[in-house]
Parts: C-alpha cells; structure tokens; sequence
C-alpha cells in the first residue's frame, strides 16, 4: 500500500502527529496529498545528493503544481477555487529553490522519512503491544489464578466458620440431652439414642479436622508461591530497578494476598481453640480433636511463622540524597531506608518497633533514631512501614587505619555492607522474631569514591542475586556482553527517556576489547587516556542527564559512534550535513558535532569542532550553540556549516522547538558565540 494511503489510515493520535510534522511552511500537506503518488515514486535520495536530478524533479515539480491547479480550475467548486488560491501560493514558494534544488530534495525526503518514522513507530507499538497482551495475558492469568486460590480458601474458611457453629450446636443438643437422661435416671434406656448422637458428633468432628487439614494443604501451597516465587521474582525486579530498569516494584497486590493468608490462618487458629473449649466440654474415648489438635495447631504456627518471616522487607532500599543511586552511602551524610511488613493488623499499629543495625568489614555506628515503629500513617499507599528518613553512618575506628582485622583485601568501594533490621511480632500466643535486610550497600567517605562505588553497585545487582554474598568482589567478576550492555542501556533510559540502540552499544563494545566477556577490570580499573571506561562512559551520563536530556530522549545524539564510522556516515551526505557525538578523549564527558564539506578538489571531507564540556554548556545550552555555530576563516565571510542533521533533517525542524528565541529572532547567546566559541579542528 502507498505510503500516503496508510498515513490516512491511521489511528487520530497518530494522525496528528502527521498535522503537526506538516504545520510548516517548508512542505505543504496539500502539495504531499494531491501529488502523493509522484512524489512517492522519485529518487529523493539521489536528487539531494545529485544537482542534475535535483533540477530535474524540480522542474517537474513545478509542472504537476500547475497541472493540479488546472484541474481545480476545471472543477469550478467553492473549495477548488481555494485550493486554486494554495497551490498559486505554494509553486510562488517553491521557486526560492531554483538555484538550490538538492535543498528542496533534502526536504521532501525529510518529510517522507518522518512519515516513515511515524509509520515504524506504529508498527513497533502494535507488535509491543501484541506482545504485551500476550505477557500480560500471562501474567493477567497467573495473577487470576493466584486471586482464585486466595479467594478459595478465604471461601472454605467462611464455610468452616459456619460448620464450627453447627458442631458446637450439635454438641449442645448432645450434651443436653445426656445431662436431663442423667437427672432423670434414665440413661441406660436412652443408651442407643446418645450413642447415636454421639456417633453424628465424632463423625462432624472428624470431618471438620480433616477440611482443616486440606484447608492448611491449600494455604501450605499458596504460601510457598508466593514465598518462593512471588517475592522472589519481586527481590530481584527491585534489584534490576535499583540499577536503572523499568520495573514493576509495586507491592500492594502482594500485601492483600499475605494479609488475606495471615487472616485465614488466625482464623483457623481460633477453630482449634473453639475446638479444644468442645472437647473440654464433651470428650470420649478415641476424641479426635485430642488425637489431632496439637498437630494440627503447630502446621497452623509454622506456616504463620513462614508467612510473616517473608513478609517483612525492605521496601525502598537505602538512599542519599544528591547520589547517583541508592546503595552508596556516606559517612556523615543522612540517607533514608524503608522497611514493609506485608501483612497488614490493624491491632499492632505503632506496636512493633524495628530496629536497626550494620555489620560487616569496617564497623560503623548509626546515629539518628534507629528504632521506629511499624505504622499505616507514613505510607502514601497505607502500607504497614517503619520510614527511617534520618539516619547516618559514623565509622568506629581500629587503630591508626581504621579498618578491622576481619578485612579482605578489598578497595573500600569493594566493600559489601549489609544494614539489618529486625522486630517482634507478637499477637495473642504466636510471637515470631522477623528480620530482614538491605541490599548491599557500598560505605565510602568522600564523594570522589562515589562513582566508583556506584560501579560495583551496578555490577553486583546485574549479575548476583543472593543479597546476602558480600564477598562477591572476593572473586573474579566477570559479565556477560549481553547482560553487560542491557544495565549500561538502563542508564541512559532511567536518566534521560531513552536507551542505547545496537550501533551504540556496538561502538562501546568495541572500546571494552569486544562483545565476549567483560571483566570488570576491563570496566572500571584499566585506564585509557589516564580514566578508566567507566569514567568516560558515566562522566557522559551526567553531561547528558543535566544538558541534553531533551535531544538525547528525542533522537538527535547519535553519541556513541567511533571517529572511523563518524566519517564513513559523514561521506555519503550532502554538503552541511552533521551529527552529534560524545567525545572520547574527555573525562567528565564531552560532546561535539562533525558535518561533511566539500572542498576546492570535490572532495568530501569531515570536519569537527572540539568537545563542549561541562563548562561550555553551563553558559550556553547546546542547541544554541548548533543554531549560531559560525566558522571564521581568514578570506571567507563567517557562515554556519550546520544545515542538516544526520541523516538530512532540516536543522531547525530538528532543534528549533527547542530554541530559547522563536524563528527570526536573534538567539541572545550569538554574541557569546561569536567571540567565544569559533574554533575548529580539521580530521
């Protein structure tokens, strides 16, 4: 199907991103719609690199406007006679061409690879989405499945709690009518009457302690999905989060469900006391409850114990302020943890107090208030929270080093700590020790070992998911490339919208020595240019994160991309076409654009500008720099050369929403600019 009948076909909300690509005057939408099929069948491409084809559509272009006015003429209708007015208006605008036709071919061809673009991206969201129903119909029937079961057994617990009523209404008939033949001297001629009954009664009896038994089999069952694989697949998506991933780290679903297994639980609890006040009551020879009871209230406690040692956890995880993530803390420096118990009772609101404590290599001191109680007020959602916000790490010194003789020989930012909390939980005659803890956590003292410790926090999370492995560092560590490149792609999406594509991750592998294994000497302890990988790659995180978060999420970085293929992208082009990239060479991150000139012997070469640092772009935002870039040549009237962004974008239909000035307005940093910035590097 032609490009522009599918464009027509589209959904509203894509079709108005069609009305907003055309609501400039470069391109009318009524000259794409009326000559679509001829415009469809050219070779923009060409033309746009090719001066000869490029007058040569130009020149047919002209005639298909004066051909479609012809026919509106011919037609003789109210809004032909308007469209007659547009077109007149639209062959007058397009003849600014004439003497830079490739100009008017890099446009088209521009607006048709956004109309592509546009298509691709609904494609994209309808396979997304296909398979997104299909994991979320997966997941949607997990999720129901495990709603039935709780449901089921809040169910038979209803069910139990009516029959416990009848038993003990049998019972009372029972014991009535023993006590009156007893008064009355008549219990041997009722002999065959009581046993009757009493038989009906061991019969309820032994059938309610074996619903009770299935009833602990379901709960058994339900408790160790949601122990061993809810809550571990819930552990390992908030360690993937605490690294950068979009995920899902909610617990509220999780909390109803252990909240609804701890009730129906308490509430078998009190079928077997009620069960043992009966038998207290009206026993015999062979009593089931007698036979069964004990055994049947330890099942009870245990799977309780069970339920609520894993439901206490650490919500959100340990954090600073002004850090680059959570897990790197500070000496001195307030962070805040959060601890959930998942099994909300309202009767132990503010009663239980968590306390909390860390341990391992170097000793440390917590200051603030260390104990606070368990509480449905501090949480947004009413969970059941103890919101430590103020806390902080002073170090216990051992002699003049002040590390302890248990000591590896780890660098500090090797260091794995783990911050423990523990609490009681007590409620009628169960008590149960919970305890729980962070992940680990990296100590340093000074904010220069931040980003290093914010490496290994990356790296542990990545590939370990035993939270409690603090000697991982002990050993060799090593990554794969695949999982390697997934974590570094979360930084960019978690810090500024949008990931790394497969071109960039393949320019990064290539300066990590290739796409096997990655050691993370490789990573964070070779250098190169006197700074190690993961130096350079984080210091463009932060460049990216505070200056070019906009472009970056929108596109127009292409950023990883070796000075080799930079080149091989930039010769194909037309004159003045450009890109953005990162520098290698900066430490805390540079970034610069290179374009494609021709020169006096028709060859094409590609010049660059030095890096814009940090420095740079807190006095001028990077767009304007690309907007008012002028080169000053002795012999030669100062111009831009930046005319179209890879791979032929118009620049100012690829940056100008983002210019501090509207169009036609000088930018208030050209004068900045012009004295400041005019340097250039030839390549």
């Amino acid at each position: 199907m032609a490009l522009w009948n599918r464009i027509q076909q589209l959904e509203p909300v894509y079709r108005q991103k069609v009305h907003e690509l055309y609501d400039r005057d470069e391109f009318p939408m009524e000259v794409r719609h009326y000559l679509a099929p001829w415009i469809e069948s050219q070779t923009w491409d060409h033309a746009a690199q090719d001066q000869n084809q490029a007058v040569l559509l130009f020149q047919v272009l002209l005639e298909n406007l004066d051909n479609q006015y012809s026919r509106f003429v011919q037609e003789g209708r109210e809004e032909s006679f308007l469209l007659q007015c547009n077109f007149r208006r639209f062959k007058h605008n397009f003849q600014r061409y004439q003497e830079e036709p490739t100009t008017l071919a890099s446009i088209i061809l521009w607006f048709l690879r956004k109309e592509k673009e546009i298509l691709d991206t609904v494609e994209l969201s309808q396979q997304v989405q296909t398979l997104q129903v299909q994991q979320t119909s997966m997941d949607t029937d997990h999720q129901r499945n495990l709603q039935r079961r709780v449901e089921d057994i809040q169910n038979k617990v209803q069910v139990m709690d009516h029959t416990i009523k009848c038993l003990e209404e049998q019972q009372d008939e029972f014991d009535f009518k023993y006590q009156t033949h007893q008064m009355e001297g008549t219990i041997h001629e009722a002999d065959k009457i009581l046993q009757q009954m009493l038989n009906r009664l061991d019969h309820s009896r032994k059938s309610l302690l074996l619903a009770l038994r299935e009833l602990l089999t379901l709960v058994e069952e339900v408790t160790s999905l949601f122990v061993e694989e809810e809550l571990v697949g819930w552990s390992r998506r908030q360690q993937k989060a605490c690294i950068g991933a979009p995920e899902d780290t909610s617990l509220l679903v999780l909390e109803e469900w252990m909240t609804a297994l701890a009730q129906a639980l308490f509430q078998v609890k009190s079928f077997l006391m009620k069960l043992d006040e009966l038998s207290g009551k009206v026993t015999y020879e062979k009593d089931p409850v007698l036979a069964h009871n004990l055994y049947l209230k330890q099942r009870t406690d245990n799977l309780l114990t069970r339920l609520l040692k894993s439901a206490f956890v650490v919500e959100s995880q340990p954090t600073m302020p002004q850090g680059k993530g959570p897990l790197v803390l500070r000496t001195g420096i307030q962070f805040s943890v959060k601890t959930r118990l998942l099994v909300k009772i309202p009767e132990l609101n503010h009663e239980m107090k968590v306390t909390v404590t860390v341990d391992k290599y170097r000793r440390f001191n917590i200051l603030g208030t260390n104990t606070k109680a368990l509480n449905m007020t501090e949480s947004m959602n009413g969970g059941f929270v103890a919101d430590f916000r103020h806390l902080t790490l002073r170090e216990k010194k051992f002699g003049a080093g002040g590390r302890s003789s248990t000591d590896l020989s780890l660098s500090v930012t090797e260091e794995l700590h783990i911050i423990n909390f523990e609490t009681e939980f007590k409620l009628h005659d169960l008590s149960v020790k919970l305890e729980t803890c962070s992940l680990p956590v990296v100590i340093i003292s000074n904010s220069s070992q931040q980003q290093s410790a914010w490496a290994s926090v990356l790296w542990f999370n990545m590939l370990c998911n035993d939270a409690k492995n603090v000697l991982f560092f002990a050993g060799s560590v090593q990554a794969p490339w695949s999982q390697l490149a997934e974590m570094l792609s979360w930084q960019f999406l978690s810090v500024a919208g949008r990931g790394l594509d497969a071109d960039q991750l393949d320019m990064i592998a290539n300066k990590l020595f290739g796409k096997s294994t990655v050691n993370i000497t490789m990573f964070d302890h070779v250098a190169e240019n006197n700074f190690t990988f993961w130096v350079w790659f984080d210091g463009i995180l932060g460049l990216v994160k505070t200056f070019l978060a906009e472009i970056w999420k929108d596109g127009s970085v292409i950023g990883f991309v070796s000075k080799a293929r930079e080149k091989s992208l930039l010769k194909r082009k037309q004159d003045g076409t450009f890109l953005v990239r990162f520098s290698e060479s900066f430490k805390d991150g540079g970034v610069t654009f290179s374009w494609a000139e021709t020169d006096a012997n028709g060859l094409v070469r590609v010049r660059s500008v030095q890096p814009f640092t940090r420095t740079d772009l807190t006095q001028i935002p990077f767009v304007e720099i690309i907007r008012n870039f002028q080169i000053l040549e002795v012999g030669n009237v100062p111009e831009n050369p930046l005319r179209f962004l890879y791979p032929g974008i118009p620049k100012d239909s690829a940056f100008g929403k983002y210019y501090t000035e509207k169009s036609g307005e000088q930018s208030p940093y050209f004068k900045y600019i012009k004295t400041k910035l005019m340097f250039v590097s030839k390549e």
